[in-house]
């Protein structure tokens, strides 16, 4: 089987190890000794790396970029709201990468990129060469949409915990703290924003924690869209079912600014509302030094790319991945979506290196798992494949779906998929 067969494959599941064994012998010496640095250690950035040594038969040197000494999986977060589950259940180490594959493994940030040079600046004063560089950037948030979140200490008072990781666990100790019969108030913000479920979940998990711990008191979701953006169906059939009382949507509700002193919110058109805990979800752009770098070329947001190779519009020899991209039509902003580019975008980097043409066919699949209890999921899945003559990945018809209800048995699908797509992206 040839790379470009395989990959095609690729997308049907989030963990392609069995059939790595094909690729042996097929990468020959071809580009043996060209550099690839990859930017960000997240599901786009970290299975990229990996794949790109797998693809290449190991002969193509891969230096990973991550500040973090382990990776913390967005996906699952809110059940650590919920009390659910731990933040060491949704930790894994970077380690294997380099033991098992090879991925030399930097623990810095990168202060900046000269795409003529090739270079990559680190934070620490280093610097790295590369032949080609994916960027996998992760989101930054638009706060000066918020200007109150601008003031002293604001933003350690009202969170986002929309990168799993400390503001995680400090919101989950705010819940905690809240007296029963306060309220939490969580604001959405306009679409597109990563993982296009993930608030609701939230609500659904801090709703379940409430109902166990503190029965008086309420979650209030200010949606600044007209209306629940996914799932909407099975997430108002659980708040009836499982939080009548607790959970109250409003959507058409945009936050323009937060009184971070008074937990106070304060919206476009409605009245302002003081809660006991806000977490405030921020407009959201592609990451920092991607927007710093020029490549966000879509409302100085998202960063435009050929979905071939995922090679960035504005840049040669830049490769961008996950969310921080211009999403193709239907195509969530999702960590599974990321680990699918990783793979695509390894394919195509080590056929460009090798002088051949990159897999002219990409079709992946993407499944979004949200739990609506501590045992019961609901979930949306899509497949995608690339047109040719739109030059852009396209749902395919009648592909995916939704769940016909939630179930403890897809809790159960849920918790092997996350096991299953870690071990994909860091095993």
């Amino acid at each position: 089987m040839q790379r470009r067969q395989f990959v095609q494959t690729l997308g049907a599941g989030s963990a392609a190890v069995a059939g790595l064994g094909l690729m042996s012998g097929c990468a020959g010496s071809a580009g043996r000794g060209a550099k690839v640095v990859v930017v960000g250690g997240g599901y786009g950035g970290a299975t990229a790396a990996k794949y790109v040594r797998l693809f290449s038969d190991h002969n193509i040197d891969v230096t990973l970029v991550e500040p973090n000494t382990a990776f913390v999986s967005c996906p699952l977060s809110n059940l650590v709201l919920g009390g659910h589950k731990s933040m060491a259940d949704i930790t894994t180490p970077y380690d294997n990468l380099g033991k098992r594959h090879g991925v030399k493994v930097v623990r810095d940030m990168v202060a900046s990129i000269d795409p003529n040079k090739r270079t990559v600046k680190l934070a620490s004063g280093g610097e790295l060469p590369y032949d080609r560089l994916i960027l996998s950037p992760g989101i930054d948030f638009m706060w000066n949409t918020l200007p109150g979140m601008a003031r002293p200490g604001a933003a350690d008072t009202v969170l986002h915990a929309w990168k799993a990781g400390p503001q995680t666990v400090a919101l989950r100790r705010q819940l905690e703290a809240l007296p029963d019969g306060g309220v939490y108030a969580m604001s959405i913000p306009l679409a597109p924003y990563r993982c296009p479920p993930g608030p609701y979940e939230r609500a659904c998990m801090v709703a379940s924690y409430f109902k166990k711990a503190k029965p008086k008191s309420k979650v209030v979701i200010f949606d600044a869209n007209d209306d629940i953006t996914s799932k909407k169906g099975l997430f108002m059939k659980a708040w009836d079912e499982h939080y009548k009382g607790i959970i109250e949507y409003r959507p058409k509700h945009n936050v323009v600014d937060v009184d971070a002193a008074t937990n106070t919110l304060k919206f476009e058109f409605n009245d302002d509302f003081k809660a006991g805990v806000a977490n405030v979800i921020p407009a959201q752009r592609a990451g920092e030094i991607a927007v710093k770098t020029g490549l966000a070329t879509a409302n100085a947001r998202w960063c435009e790319v050929d979905f071939l190779t995922f090679e960035s519009k504005a840049a040669k020899n830049i490769h961008v991945l996950g969310d921080a991209i211009q999403i193709a039509p239907a195509m969530p902003k999702s960590g599974h979506m990321a680990n699918q580019h990783g793979k695509t975008c390894a394919a195509a980097v080590v056929s460009l290196l090798q002088g051949k043409e990159p897999p002219a066919l990409p079709l992946y699949a993407n499944t979004c798992y949200s739990f609506v209890t501590a045992t019961d999921v609901v979930h949306v899945a899509s497949v995608h494949k690339y047109d040719a003559a739109q030059k852009t990945m396209l749902a395919v018809p009648g592909s995916g779906g939704l769940s016909t209800a939630a179930s403890a048995l897809e809790g159960e699908y849920a918790m092997a998929w996350a096991r299953n797509i870690w071990a994909d992206t860091l095993a």
